[in-house]
C-alpha cells in the first residue's frame, strides 16, 4: 500500500496522510490525553463513520457520534449551535477532540465547532470527497455560511491531522468527483504545471478515482496547499493565491443559493480570472485557451449565464478578499506566476464576463 505523508508546517504543525486504508492512523493524530471524541459526520457517510467510531471505542475512547446534514446544509448556524449543545451534554473538555468525517462542508463545520468550543479543542479531519481532501480539510480554514454570503463567519484553526483515505472516493458520483478536480487543476495553474500535464495526458482517467494518476494528483495538490499555508496561515499575503477563481465562484454559489457545486463555480471563476488578466495585458491568449481546454476536457463548465452579471457584480463587492471598497482578484502573469489585480475598471470587469457568458 502506498501511503504519502505531507507535513504542514507553522505554529501548529500537522500531518496529512494520503493513501488507501489509512484510517488506522487516527489514534496517532488524536495525540495523548484525549479521552472523549465527538465524531461529527455527514449523515450520508455512515459506512465510513461507523467503523471508525467502533475502532475508536475499541481503542478506549469515549465516542459520541453526531450526524449533520449532507453538503452546504451542514454549514448553518442552527446546526453549529446543536453541536455546541451536544458537546455540553456529554461534558467535552479542553483536552478532548472533534473528528470531522465527510465532505468539505462537514469538515468546515467540525473544524469551526472545535475552534469555538472552550476557545479551541483539537480537531482531526477525515475528508471523504476529493474536494475535501485537496482543499477544505487542509489549511486550517473553518467556517459556516450566513444568508449574506459563504464562509463570512469562521476562524483559522489548524487541525491536529488530516486523513485522506482514497478508498472513500470510489463511491462518489462522477459530477461530485469532477467538481473536486477543479481545485486540483487550480493548483496546477498557480504553482505546479505538472498537474495540468497529467490531466491533459488522460482527462478521462483524471475524472475518475480509479484513474492511474489519482494518488499523484491528490498528493501534488495537497503539497501546493501545504507549502502555501505553512508560510501564511492567516491569508496575510501569499495564501491569497489559493483563492484563484474564487471571487466570481463565491458570487455564483450565492446566486445559486449554494446548490451549485463549488468546483464547477471555481472552474468558471478561473476562466473569468484568466480573461480578466488577458484584458489587463498580463496573460497570454494561449494560457487563457489552456484554461478552457483542460477544464472542459474533464467535464467542468467554463461559462455562465449572460443575464447574471449585475447580481454577481454586486455580490463580489463583499468578497472576503476585498479591502474596503477595492475589489481584488488573484490573476496569473503566466503559468505558476500568480499575482493580484486591485481595483480593475468596471468596463474591464464587464468585458471579461462577456467572454465567459453564454
Amino acid at each position: 500500500m502506498t501511503v504519502r505523508t505531507i507535513r504542514v508546517e507553522g505554529a501548529a504543525p500537522y500531518d496529512v496522510v494520503i493513501g488507501a486504508g489509512v484510517l488506522g492512523e487516527l489514534p496517532r493524530l488524536l495525540g495523548p490525553g484525549v479521552r472523549t471524541v465527538a465524531v461529527v459526520h455527514d449523515a450520508g457517510v455512515t459506512q465510513v463513520a461507523r467503523p471508525l467510531e467502533a475502532a475508536l471505542e475499541k481503542a478506549g475512547y469515549r465516542v459520541h457520534a453526531l450526524a449533520v446534514p449532507t453538503g452546504e446544509a451542514a454549514k448553518e448556524v442552527h446546526v453549529l449551535a446543536g453541536l455546541w449543545s451536544s458537546f455540553a451534554e456529554f461534558g467535552m473538555t479542553r483536552s478532548d477532540a472533534v473528528v470531522g468525517v465527510g465532505g468539505g462542508a462537514t469538515t468546515d463545520l467540525a473544524g469551526f465547532a472545535a475552534a469555538t468550543w472552550l476557545r479551541g479543542v483539537r480537531a482531526v479531519l477525515v475528508p471523504t470527497t476529493l474536494l475535501g481532501m485537496v482543499d477544505a480539510a487542509v489549511g486550517g480554514k473553518t467556517g459556516i455560511n450566513i444568508p449574506e454570503g459563504k464562509n463570512l463567519v469562521g476562524a483559522f484553526h489548524p487541525p491536529g491531522g488530516v486523513l485522506c483515505d482514497v478508498t472513500t472516493l470510489m463511491t462518489m458520483p462522477r459530477e461530485d468527483y469532477v467538481s473536486g478536480l477543479a481545485e486540483i487543476i487550480k493548483a496546477g495553474f498557480i504553482a505546479d504545471p505538472a498537474i495540468l500535464d497529467l490531466v491533459e495526458d488522460d482527462p478521462e482517467g483524471a475524472a475518475t478515482p480509479s484513474g492511474p494518476h489519482t494518488l499523484e494528483l491528490i498528493e501534488r495538490a495537497v503539497r501546493v496547499k501545504a507549502e502555501v499555508v505553512s508560510a501564511d496561515l492567516k491569508e496575510a499575503g501569499l495564501r491569497e493565491i489559493l483563492n484563484y477563481g474564487h471571487t466570481l465562484a463565491h458570487a455564483i454559489e450565492k446566486a445559486e443559493d449554494y446548490r451549485f457545486r463549488h468546483g464547477h463555480a471555481v472552474a468558471i471563476g478561473m476562466v473569468y480570472a484568466a480573461e480578466l488578466a488577458a484584458l489587463a495585458g498580463r496573460l497570454s491568449a494561449d494560457v487563457v485557451a489552456r484554461h478552457r481546454s483542460v477544464l472542459a476536457a474533464t467535464g467542468l463548465p467554463v461559462a455562465y449565464g449572460a443575464e447574471a452579471w449585475p447580481a454577481l457584480r454586486a455580490t463580489m463587492t463583499i468578497d472576503k478578499k476585498s479591502r474596503g471598497s477595492t475589489l481584488r482578484f488573484v490573476v496569473l502573469d503566466g503559468l505558476a506566476k500568480p499575482g493580484r489585480l486591485e481595483g480593475p475598471a468596471e468596463e474591464l470587469l464587464e468585458a471579461a464576463y462577456k467572454r465567459i457568458a453564454r
